[in-house]
């Protein structure tokens, strides 16, 4: 695909303070690459360090994109309107944070998706994922992730 067409909200339901994909590198139906640049008035920022809990969020969003692109695009590329989706981390299986980054840091976040499972209602799903800071490996776990088309359109 090319990255310069690749519209974020085709693929994320999250607006801003919640963002924390700024674009994405390459993406399909198996694997995700993002990069996120950490900006001084970030909600996950303290004392210049982006928390924890950012670099979880960052990698959740990363890896949702895989399976969310399913309700912003049909199958034939064309844009779904007036989609709301909402999705949230359902299991955090494994993680591993190594360091933290700090603001003016960008952020490099790679997803596999492991496993789905797709009913009419809701999608469910396994995927990996690890997020650089350059060449330094910052984060990396396994995640389970629940989505579903909200019915209270917007």
């Amino acid at each position: 695909m090319d990255t310069a067409t690749i519209d974020i909200k085709n693929y994320l339901p999250h607006q801003a303070p919640m963002l924390m994909v700024d674009k994405f590198i390459s993406i399909n139906n198996q694997q995700v690459e993002t990069i996120f640049e950490i900006k001084k008035d970030n909600i996950f920022v303290q004392n210049s360090v982006f928390l924890e809990a950012g670099l979880i969020e960052n990698a959740a969003q990363t890896c949702s994109s895989i399976v969310a692109q399913s309700y912003f695009i049909d199958e034939n590329n064309l844009e779904i309107e007036d989609v709301v989706v909402i999705g949230f981390i359902s299991i955090i299986k494994s993680i591993k944070i190594h360091t933290l980054p700090n603001v003016g840091d960008f952020l490099t976040t790679k997803a596999v998706l492991i496993s789905k499972f797709i009913t009419d209602d809701y999608s469910s799903c396994t995927l990996s994922c690890q997020t650089f800071n350059k060449d330094r490996l910052l984060l990396e776990g396994e995640i389970n992730l629940f989505l579903q088309e909200n019915s209270l359109k917007k």
